[in-house]
């Protein structure tokens, strides 16, 4: 029973680690005045009184993304999802399914009024920081053993320490190499 406890315990500072690092992970960018990208939501094409509506991404917010993770200036964390450069939809040309779909995202952030050239980020995750859900969790943020952890990609096992990782994304887009 006692190591329940123990490991319990281990696991609940760990979650309140992970909160505090993205406290200061969210000073440390807007003192830098680090580049941020927008956070949109993907209405799906819907009837509205019976009129037909295209689909549309929906502004959410501003988030920076580090890598794998995507931290919102209110620390929330979200899962890199997927992303779109908000430019000019273009003609629509027969080439590939992949190229049609990108030609639809850019239209549907066309249709969210993002500014010409923005990154969207959108279909990312919130990323519920309890120890409970971290234990369980599938995406790139985890609990092990009272630490937490990254992992690279979804198809991946392979992990990185939460603290180091942050550090170093956080150092990296507040201070960009020159030329980046």
């Amino acid at each position: 029973m006692d190591e329940l406890s123990d490991e319990d315990s281990r696991d609940r500072e760990a979650v309140a680690g992970i909160r505090d690092a993205l406290t200061e992970a969210v000073r440390r960018l807007t003192e830098a005045g680090a580049r941020d990208e927008a956070l949109a939501v993907l209405v799906p094409r819907r009837r509205t009184f019976g009129i037909p509506r295209e689909p549309v991404l929906r502004p959410e917010g501003r988030v920076w993304r580090l890598g794998v993770l995507l931290l919102g200036r209110d620390g929330t964390l979200f899962a890199t999802g997927r992303l779109v450069r908000a430019t000019p939809p273009g003609r629509t040309q027969y080439v590939s399914v992949s190229a049609q779909t990108r030609r639809a995202y850019r239209a549907a952030a066309e249709r969210g009024h993002f500014r010409d050239g923005e990154t969207v980020d959108f279909d990312a995750p919130e990323i519920e920081l309890t120890v409970e859900a971290l234990r369980a969790a599938t995406g790139p943020l985890l609990l092990r053993d009272g630490e937490a952890l990254v992992r690279w990609s979804a198809s991946s096992e392979q992990t990185v320490g939460f603290p180091a990782y942050l550090a170093e994304r956080v150092d990296l887009l507040a201070h960009p190499p020159q030329g980046a």
